[in-house]
């Protein structure tokens, strides 16, 4: 498991679809979750990739495309059944594929094509649970794992969510990395810590004990155990995704989220 196309998200689709699946830079499998059959999938390196800048665990032209293909071949499998299966996206991405050649091929288009499919099979009733197991960053967290109707993540080093790298961060608010780990303290939408991230809300369970990189089978087991629960919870929830907005944290860190989507509303409602 220490070849060039490992990564974490890889390792956590094989420990929990059991099966070593091949592919390019996306990897998918149908696998057990409970009593039925969900559909795990993940972003992968890819060191032969054609484009230099997707060669990682990134998210760009091909890996748009590919996503948007793996889940929609689910919603097209299940459109005929009245069961539509889970969709688990494991997310370890570290960012967008962002190069000149990226952005005339059209690397909005496909990170869209990712995010259409997915909230696609979230209202075609398909429960979509993303699980955090490394870096969600950016455009990448996007198209794979934020339109899921519940956000999981393991509480481990190197899992964080974020629109850049702590380093780019610095750079740009002209701070240093240590400035900015103490801004993080005070302001929550800078900090880079999952703890940190839950109290906006979006985080619905934070899964603490597990070894990331080498999780034990009893480890594995509790993670397949709280995915299975949020697939029920999601399976039980008509309100789509304003539950983030809804629960204790986001009342307190998102007020004036909340406030702006009321007066939105309103206008709206009134013109």
């Amino acid at each position: 498991m220490n070849d060039t196309t490992t990564s974490r998200g890889v390792r956590w689709l094989r420990a929990l679809a059991g099966v070593d699946t091949q592919g390019a830079c996306v990897r998918y499998a149908d696998a057990p979750l409970d009593d039925e059959t969900a559909r795990f999938i993940t972003v992968a390196p890819d060191p032969a990739n054609r484009f230099p800048r997707a060669r990682e665990n990134v998210v760009g032209l091909e890996q748009g495309w590919r996503l948007a293909k793996a889940v929609r071949e689910a919603i097209a499998e299940d459109a005929a059944s009245g069961k539509r299966r889970p969709i688990i996206a494991i997310v370890d991405v570290k960012s967008q594929a962002y190069g000149y050649r990226e952005e005339m091929l059209g690397i909005h288009l496909a990170c869209a094509s990712a995010v259409d499919a997915y909230a696609s099979a979230r209202l075609a009733g398909h429960p979509v649970v993303a699980l955090i197991v490394g870096p969600a960053m950016s455009g990448a967290f996007l198209a794979h794992g934020y339109q899921a109707n519940r956000i999981v993540a393991l509480d481990a080093p190197g899992t964080m969510v974020h629109a850049m790298g702590k380093e780019a961060a610095a750079r740009v608010t002209r701070r240093s990395v240590e400035e900015l780990d103490e801004l993080g303290e005070k302001i929550v939408p800078m900090s880079y810590s999952m703890a940190s991230f839950a109290k906006l809300g979006l985080l619905d369970e934070l899964i603490e004990g597990v070894d990331a990189d080498a999780p034990s089978v009893a480890q594995i087991a509790r993670v397949r155990d709280v995915l299975a629960q949020k697939v029920r919870e999601a399976r039980g929830d008509t309100s789509g995704l304003a539950h983030r907005l809804q629960g204790e944290s986001a009342q307190r860190t998102r007020a004036a989220s909340i406030e702006v989507r009321k007066r939105l509303a309103q206008q709206w409602d009134a013109s």
